[in-house]
C-alpha cells in the first residue's frame, strides 16, 4: 500500500504534515449530531437508520435499528447521553437459513424484505432482540452482554412488526399488527404463543397504525405506534390493562424540520421483479409543501437518569433513506408529547443535550477503510450473505479482493459489499486495481439503489475500458484504459437526491463523467442509496478474475458545524419565504423590508449574533438595541430594547447552508414573519412548512 491512513472522526478534514519524513495525516470528519457546545442537531444520524427501537439499562442507551436484506444483520448502537453512539453489535453475521433468496440464488432475492423492525429489551440481566425475517417467521437474538455472542431460535405463530413487553407479573406480551393492534402473550421459554391468547386491544377505527413500542410506565400501558396513511404521525394508546379499553391521540405529527416528501420510484414496488438494465423507470418528485412520511413518525420513549422522557423517531430523509431523530419528550395529561411544553406535537431541530458525558462529538462509524485490518469494519455490511471463499482481506497487500462471479448487472452481483450513503453532501472515492480481472468482468464502485448506477471498468475481447452507466436513464459510457490502477469517485448530493461520478487514473486529476443521476427512494429495497464496491462477469463460465479495492475514502464536507453559528458577526438576515430583509424599525418591532432599498443598506438592516453559551444566542441591532420579546410573541411582540438584560434567549436551529429558525426560549415557538400579509415578526410559529417558505426560517450573509 502507498501509505498508511488514520481516519480520526472528531476533527475536520485537514492536512497535518508533521516533522521529518513522515506522510500527511489525512483526517476525516463525519456526521454526529452534537454541536459541541451542549445542543445537538437533528437527524441523530446523517444515514439510514430505520425502525429505531431504544432502551436504557443504568447510564447506558441502547438503540436497536433494520438491516433488511443486508448482513451482518440487526444493528445496535451504544450511548451514554442519546446523542454520541458507537457501534456495538450485530446479532448474527449471515442468514443462517439455507434458502436461496438469502444468496443471490435461483432468481431470488430479499430485497427490501429479509429482518426488519426489531424490538430490543433487557430483563433479568439478559438482552433481547426479537424480528421478523419476512416470510420466514418471528425469531429471538439473546445475549448476557450487548456486544454478543448471542444466541438465535425461532419463535413460532404469525406474529409480525412487534414489541415485546416483560410484564411485572412474569407474563410475557407482544403487541403487533396494523390498524387492528393485537396483543398475543408468548410461552415463558419464548418457543410461541400461549394457546388461544391472541386478542384485538385496540380495533380498527382508533387511528392506530404499525411499528408498535409498548411500555408499562406507573401502572399504565402504553403503545406507542406509527402511521402513514394519509401522512406520518405518531399516535400512543394508554389503558390500566394490558387487553384494554384503550383511549388514543396523536403525540407528533407534521414535523419534518423542513423537509419535504422524498423523489420516488413509482414502478418497482415490494416484491416486484428486480428491474433489469433497460427497464423504463417513473420517477416522481412530490410537490415541495408536500410532507408524506417526511415527518418524523416510527419510534419509541426512553427515560433518563435525571428522570426526563425522549423520544426516538424516524423519518424519510430523500435519497439517504430513513433516519432517525432525538426529541424532549413533555408529559401533559398524562400523554408523552413529543415537543416542549408551549408547543406539543412538534420537535426541535436543534436543542439540548440530555447530558454532557460525552467530551467531544463522535460518530457510530469509522466509514474510511484502507482494508489493512484482519476484520472489515462495522460500518460494512454485504448485499444478502457473502460467498465467503469469494472474498478477502490481504494483509500483505492491504487491500480487499472480490472475486467476480456470474451476474448480468450490479443488483444479482454476489459479494457486493456495500455501506449506507451519508448526507447532506459526501463524497466516496476508491483505489480500483484491475491486474486480476478476466474477460467478461465488471467491477467498481456502484449504487445499489432501483434504478441503480455505477462507474468502474470493464474487460472484454482482452481489452479494458472504463464503463459508467446509469440504470434510470439506460444510458452508457465506455472509454479504452490503458493501465491498472483506476480511482474511482461518487459524489452525491442526497438532500436533494443527485448523483456524480469521476475518476482518476493519477489521484490528483479528476475527470467527470456521465450525466447528474437522480436517486430516488423507493420500496423495492426499502432503503437509502448503498455504496457499493463491486465485481461480477457477465459471461456464463466459471474462471472470473478478481479485482482489489483499496484506500476506500468518504469525505463529509457539512459534517463540521462548529462554523455554522456566526457567533460576533454582522450579518444581514432574509426570510427565506420572499426574500425580504429583516428591519428593525425605528418604531420597536422587527420587520422587513426591500431589497435594494435605503433601509436594507443601512445600519438598522445588520445585525450581531451575541453568543450566551450554551447553544444559546441574543440577536443585537448594529444600532445597539436588542432583540426580545414582549406579550405572548404574537405579531409586533418581537421588539428592540437598549436593555440587553431584557434580550431574548434563542437556540440557533441549524438548517444547515446559512439557513436557520430562532426558536425563543420564552414562547417555545420560532420567529416569523407571515410570508404575504405585510405583518410584522412574531414568535409563535411551531415549526417549518416542507418547503421552508411559511416565514420562520430565515437565512444570512455576512457583512464583516
Amino acid at each position: 500500500m502507498k501509505f498508511k491512513l488514520l481516519f480520526i472522526f472528531v476533527v475536520l478534514s485537514v492536512f497535518n504534515v508533521s516533522a521529518g519524513n513522515r506522510q500527511p495525516v489525512i483526517v476525516h470528519k463525519s456526521w454526529s449530531a452534537d454541536n459541541g457546545n451542549g445542543t445537538y442537531t437533528n437527524p441523530l444520524f446523517y444515514d439510514e437508520f430505520t425502525d429505531p427501537d431504544i432502551i436504557r439499562v443504568g447510564k447506558d442507551y441502547y438503540l436497536a435499528g433494520t438491516t433488511m436484506h443486508c448482513v451482518p444483520g440487526i444493528v445496535i448502537l451504544h450511548s451514554t447521553d442519546l446523542v454520541n453512539w458507537k457501534f456495538a453489535s450485530y446479532c448474527f453475521d449471515r442468514f443462517d437459513r439455507n434458502f436461496p433468496e438469502f444468496n443471490l440464488d435461483k432468481g431470488k432475492t430479499v430485497y427490501g424484505q429479509g429482518i426488519w423492525a426489531p424490538c430490543i429489551r433487557y430483563h433479568n440481566g439478559k438482552f433481547y432482540v426479537f424480528s421478523n425475517i419476512n416470510g420466514h417467521g418471528l425469531h429471538v437474538y439473546i445475549a448476557d452482554n450487548i456486544n454478543g455472542p448471542w444466541t438465535h431460535k425461532r419463535i413460532d405463530g404469525d406474529i409480525y412488526d412487534l414489541s415485546v413487553l416483560f410484564d411485572d407479573d412474569g407474563k410475557i406480551y407482544a403487541i403487533h399488527k396494523y390498524g387492528n393492534v393485537t396483543c398475543t402473550q408468548l410461552k415463558p421459554d419464548l418457543s410461541g404463543p400461549v394457546e388461544g391468547s391472541e386478542r384485538v386491544i385496540i380495533p380498527e377505527g382508533n387511528a392506530m397504525g404499525e411499528g408498535h413500542h409498548i411500555y408499562k410506565i406507573n401502572g399504565m400501558y402504553y403503545i406507542i405506534s406509527a402511521d402513514y396513511s394519509p401522512m406520518g404521525r405518531m399516535q400512543c394508546a394508554r389503558s390500566k390493562s394490558i387487553y384494554g379499553p384503550y383511549e388514543t391521540c396523536v403525540i407528533s405529527a407534521r414535523e419534518s424540520f423542513g423537509y419535504s416528501a422524498a423523489c420516488t420510484t413509482g414502478n418497482v414496488s415490494l416484491g416486484s421483479p428486480i428491474p433489469e438494465e433497460g427497464f423504463k423507470f417513473t420517477q416522481n418528485k412530490p410537490a415541495s409543501n408536500v410532507l408524506s412520511a417526511s415527518t418524523i413518525h416510527q419510534g419509541g420513549i426512553v427515560q433518563a437518569e435525571d428522570g426526563k422522557w425522549w423520544g426516538i423517531s424516524m423519518q424519510d430523509f430523500n435519497a439517504v433513506g430513513r433516519t432517525t431523530c432525538l426529541s424532549p419528550v413533555t408529559w401533559v395529561d398524562g400523554w408523552p408529547y413529543f415537543g416542549l411544553e408551549k408547543n406539543l406535537g412538534r420537535s426541535p431541530r436543534t436543542w439540548f443535550k440530555p447530558n454532557n458525558s460525552t467530551p467531544s462529538p463522535q460518530a457510530p462509524y469509522d466509514r474510511c477503510d484502507d482494508f489493512d485490518g484482519k476484520n472489515l469494519k462495522p460500518v460494512w455490511q454485504w448485499n444478502h450473505n457473502p460467498v465467503e471463499n469469494k472474498w478477502s482481506l490481504s494483509e500483505k497487500k492491504g487491500v480487499l479482493r472480490l472475486h467476480s462471479m456470474f451476474a448480468n448487472q450490479l443488483l444479482w452481483a454476489k459479494n457486493s459489499l456495500t455501506q449506507r450513503a451519508i448526507g447532506p453532501v459526501s463524497t466516496t472515492s476508491v483505489k480500483l486495481d484491475i491486474s486480476g480481472i478476466k474477460d467478461g468482468d465488471n467491477c467498481g464502485l456502484g449504487v445499489i439503489n432501483m434504478p441503480s448506477a455505477q462507474l468502474g471498468v470493464v474487460k472484454s475481447a482482452d481489452k479494458t475500458y472504463i464503463r459508467w452507466y446509469d440504470q434510470n436513464t439506460n444510458k452508457e459510457i465506455k472509454q479504452p484504459l490503458a493501465k491498472k490502477t483506476i480511482w474511482l469517485r461518487l459524489w452525491g448530493n442526497y438532500d436533494e437526491s443527485k448523483l456524480r461520478y469521476s475518476y482518476s487514473l493519477d489521484n490528483k486529476t479528476w475527470t467527470d463523467i456521465g450525466d447528474t443521476i437522480i436517486s430516488s427512494y423507493q420500496m423495492r429495497t426499502f432503503q437509502g442509496v448503498r455504496t457499493a464496491l463491486f465485481a461480477y462477469n457477465k459471461l456464463k463460465v466459471n474462471g472470473g478474475g478478481y479485482a482489489d479495492f483499496d484506500d476506500f475514502i468518504v469525505d463529509e464536507p457539512m459534517a463540521d458545524r462548529s462554523g455554522n453559528i456566526p457567533y460576533g458577526k454582522t450579518i444581514k438576515i432574509f426570510n427565506l419565504a420572499d426574500n425580504s430583509p429583516a428591519y428593525a424599525m425605528p418604531h420597536g418591532m422587527l420587520h422587513s423590508t426591500w431589497q435594494g432599498s435605503n433601509d436594507s443598506n443601512g445600519s438598522h438592516a445588520l445585525f450581531v449574533v451575541v453568543d450566551k453559551g450554551n447553544g444559546k444566542v441574543n440577536l443585537q441591532c448594529a444600532d445597539g438595541r436588542y432583540l426580545y420579546i414582549a406579550g405572548i410573541g404574537m405579531s409586533g411582540d418581537v421588539r428592540f430594547t437598549t436593555d440587553k438584560n431584557q434580550a431574548e434567549d434563542f437556540v440557533w436551529q441549524d438548517m444547515l447552508g446559512n439557513q436557520f429558525m430562532f426558536l425563543s426560549m420564552k414562547t417555545q415557538h420560532y420567529l416569523c414573519k407571515h410570508p404575504d400579509d405585510g405583518s410584522p415578526y412574531s414568535a409563535d410559529c411551531q415549526g417549518a412548512d416542507a418547503d421552508r417558505r411559511n416565514g420562520c426560517v430565515l437565512k444570512y450573509e455576512i457583512v464583516k
